[in-house]
């Protein structure tokens, strides 16, 4: 009976290792391309929700404001969703006291508690209600409406004349302000005017531009 060859079983050659290490370096690659895309779209899902909060919150508002001539928040108020001090200059009908009022965000002058509603990457979302589009003048018009000598450094007009949010090379902090448009309505991602008591959302997406959303 003839012996078995114990040394006829061979190794990986030098081709096969170099085809897996390849295949491998392959699969880390799609890996490390697609994770970040993923992400990104995760947290632009979470803001669109974020946003349809806004809409459900300012539809909430018209409801119990609706023996109003114009029944939103007013025009040209600014509040910051970190800031727990909305005492006495926090009118009933500001942006601070809609936060405060309609957000439910666990923030107001009683409990002193720092407000929750943030961005996914951790930053607080601020609010600016803009002039209302069917008086006839632009939405950004009139004074400033959040800080001193701070104008809408994002929102802009497309070829369309509609209103979208561009980038300028503002701060994050621009990238953080949720653009509410009275008199607007959405148009694709854009808002285009609409009637008084209409309104249109807007808010800078991080992969895919703005994402617009309104109460018709």
């Amino acid at each position: 009976m003839a012996k078995a060859n114990i040394n006829s079983k061979q190794g990986f050659t030098i081709i096969e290792v170099v085809l897996v290490l390849a295949i491998a370096g392959l699969i880390f690659l799609m890996v490390f391309v697609a994770l970040p895309a993923l992400q990104r779209s995760q947290r632009d899902t979470a803001r669109r929700n974020d946003m349809s909060r806004v809409d459900t919150s300012l539809v909430q508002y018209q409801t119990n404001h609706s023996n109003q001539a114009v029944n939103l928040p007013s025009e040209g108020s600014w509040a910051s969703f970190d800031d727990g001090s909305f005492g006495d200059g926090c009118t009933s009908n500001s942006a601070c006291a809609f936060i405060r009022d309609y957000m439910n965000t666990g923030s107001s002058e009683n409990d002193g508690k720092p407000n929750n509603f943030e961005d996914p990457d951790g930053t607080a979302y601020s609010l600016v209600i803009t002039k209302n589009w069917a008086d006839g003048v632009d939405a950004a018009s009139g004074p400033n409406m959040r800080d001193t000598n701070q104008s809408h450094s994002k929102l802009g007009k497309n070829a369309d004349e509609n209103y979208t949010i561009v980038d300028d090379g503002g701060s994050s902090y621009d990238d953080h302000v949720i653009y509410i448009i009275p008199g607007g309505r959405c148009v694709g991602d854009a808002a285009t005017p609409s009637t008084k008591r209409h309104f249109a959302i807007l808010y800078r997406l991080e992969g895919a531009g703005t994402y617009c959303i309104d109460d018709q």
